[in-house]
């Protein structure tokens, strides 16, 4: 069997499958500040994981940021932006409309006809 150090220096390892949750899918799929997020906390943890040995830290990471991007994958990028800058703005303390419950239920009961 090749040890990492017989392999070619311009070698590079190759996944036999590609996922959509690799850490780059992940980060490719996350938007703004989210990104920018996730590639801080994704390198804490693995340099973490570099001195424990330990990666339940990168894959918490890795789950947390996975669902947050097929949000923003179903959702759209800019659904997904105007939901952030709703959030952003809850937080500064601005008023937003807002609907309530009682009217959205009978949108979506008129919208599925009952």
């Amino acid at each position: 069997m090749a040890s990492p150090a017989s392999l070619p220096s311009n070698a590079e390892p190759a996944p036999a499958l590609l996922s959509a949750h690799t850490p780059r899918a992940i980060r490719d799929a996350l938007v703004d500040a989210e990104r920018a997020e996730f590639e801080r906390c994704y390198a804490e943890q693995m340099a973490t994981a570099a001195r424990t040995l330990d990666l339940a830290g990168v894959l918490t990471v890795l789950n947390t940021y996975r669902k947050i991007a097929d949000i923003t994958e179903r959702q759209g990028v800019e659904v997904h932006r105007r939901m952030l800058a709703q959030v952003a703005r809850l937080r500064n303390g601005q008023d937003l409309p807002t609907v309530s419950g009682a009217e959205h239920k009978a949108e979506i009961n008129m919208r599925l006809g009952r």
